[in-house]
């Protein structure tokens, strides 16, 4: 499995909850770390830029009916032949107001999901 492969599958997981599979293909999370985290519906994964040990991405979730989109360049290693997720840098990353909405919509997200203030 390469990096991106993993991180699609982590994705996944997160999606369905498997904490478990998340422990296990990290260097460092645990169960009741991941466990803790919020609850979140995610939508949609965007991968971005792949090398040989990151990925980078965007995953769009909604939290308390707002959406959001995580931003980040997630850095792998191998483990006895078995890439794990390591750690990785987050992004100040807003969802962009002529964008495709992340809902499948197939609108704008200005005319769609954004929060009117």
């Amino acid at each position: 499995m390469t990096p991106k492969e993993l991180m699609i599958s982590r994705y996944e997981a997160f999606v369905k909850k498997e904490w478990v599979y998340l422990a296990k293909t990290s260097v460092s999370q645990t169960v009741a770390e991941l466990e803790q985290a919020p609850v979140l519906e995610w939508l949609k994964l965007d991968v971005l830029h792949v090398t040989h040990d990151t990925v980078e991405f965007k995953a769009y979730y909604k939290e308390h009916d707002t959406l959001h989109v995580l931003h980040e360049k997630s850095t792998f290693i191998q483990d006895n032949g078995i890439w794990k997720y390591k750690d990785g840098e987050l992004y100040n990353t807003k969802i962009e107001r002529n964008a495709s909405c992340p809902c499948g919509s197939g609108k704008k997200y200005k005319k769609c999901c954004i929060k009117k203030s």
